[in-house]
């Protein structure tokens, strides 16, 4: 297949690259910002045309879209940042889904547990709950999902939440900066969720579109098979005459069956019980039947407090030396000690059953994971190259 990755120089996009080396679909990474390095194609995809002119022109067969704008406190105070937010959140997955309708291909688009956020959950949060935003980033992530839905492409929504990698600026990044460098800190503890390692998100991707390009090449076979033995229905024994080969119910007559009206029913039932139960709206007919929205994040539960506390403990089971050892006091607190420009869902755990039971994920639990992010950068650190940690 010819993959087309969108936002390819962030935290999951950069895994994407390194995942591909080791694939054989091609992949075409592409970004508004360069990367010294980093072999990036250049694409605005809140430019419709120019997102319709690539897929066509470089013949595309799904896009998997990690671009998004994520600054989420900077567009709740400035209306031009919330216009931002609203273009590449919303009208760049519109024009994605879009061409990929018009070419027949898979969009992946990820998005996020900022669409819950105004009840108390304390439940894992379904794919099928009433997404209720709180701020602007939020609404515009939900509002990107219900482009897609209306473009009726083929398409599967990854819901994620507190992504972190060796990549870009994050939250496991910033608190091991942190630690080392001051003697406490006041961490946040009445928020729950599940840590998301970016890289065990792009491989629950490579998955899904494994899974798309198999069930592609199984309806392609059937479908060349269907119209072999359509065409060997048809064949006439040699020396007859069409007006005499007869079917178990009916003639078939070379003149009368000018309209639909005058074609025989199909044996057995009516024109009406023949076609109950097929779905004929183009909206929400699929030909990929895993098409939906997912949600996915590392298992387990915890605070931002809990995280912290263990991005410390990994950090110092995996260093080198006494010297480099954090001891940094790490205390809870309250979200209201701390308030910010949006309010943060207080519970936003993600339940993972349907994508683990559709395409058969091993989900790692999220202290496994945030030990295998640490161990790549204390390497990096450390001048060596980041090995491939990835199987």
């Amino acid at each position: 297949m010819r993959i087309l990755v969108t936002g390819a120089n962030g935290q999951l996009g950069s895994e994407m690259r390194l995942l591909a080396k080791d694939g054989t679909d091609e992949y075409i990474f592409t970004d508004v910002n360069q990367v010294e390095g980093q072999e990036t194609v250049f694409l605005d995809i809140t430019d419709r045309q120019a997102v319709l002119d690539m897929v066509q022109t470089r013949g595309i067969d799904a896009i998997v879209n990690c671009a998004a704008w994520t600054n989420v406190d900077a567009c709740e105070t400035d209306p031009a940042l919330a216009a931002l937010a609203m273009r590449l959140n919303a009208d760049a997955p519109e024009n994605l889904a879009l061409a990929m309708k018009a070419a027949g291909g898979l969009l992946v688009h990820i998005s996020t547990d900022y669409v819950f956020g105004t009840e108390p959950y304390n439940t894992p949060c379904r794919e099928d709950q009433q997404g209720t935003p709180t701020g602007v980033y939020g609404r515009t992530k939900k509002e990107g999902e219900e482009r897609i839905l209306a473009t009726g492409c083929e398409h599967v929504i990854i819901r994620t939440a507190w992504l972190y990698s060796e990549f870009g600026k994050n939250f496991c990044k910033t608190m091991l900066q942190l630690t080392a460098e001051r003697p406490m800190l006041n961490v946040v503890y009445d928020q729950c969720g599940t840590p998301t390692y970016a890289l065990d998100l792009a491989k629950a991707i490579c998955t899904i579109l494994q899974d798309y390009q198999t069930i592609q090449t199984e309806n392609a076979k059937r479908k060349a098979a269907n119209k072999r033995e359509q065409s060997n229905m048809f064949e006439l024994p040699s020396g007859s005459r069409l007006d005499e080969v007869k079917t178990e119910n009916c003639s078939v007559l070379t003149e009368n069956c000018s309209s639909a009206n005058n074609c025989p029913p199909v044996t057995g039932a009516t024109r009406s019980e023949a076609t109950e139960g097929v779905d004929k709206n183009p909206l929400t007919a699929h030909r990929y039947p895993k098409t939906g929205i997912y949600h996915y994040s590392n298992l387990g539960v915890c605070s931002w407090y809990d995280f912290t506390q263990m991005i410390q403990q990994t950090a110092n089971t995996l260093c080198l030396s006494a010297e480099t050892r954090r001891h940094c006091d790490i205390r809870p607190c309250l979200s209201s000690q701390y308030p910010s420009p949006v309010k943060r869902p207080s519970y936003s755990v993600l339940d993972k059953t349907k994508i683990q039971e559709a395409f058969h994920l091993d989900i790692p639990y999220w202290t496994d994971s945030l030990r295998q992010c640490i161990a790549n950068l204390i390497q990096t650190e450390n001048g060596k190259r980041k090995t491939e940690n990835c199987e």
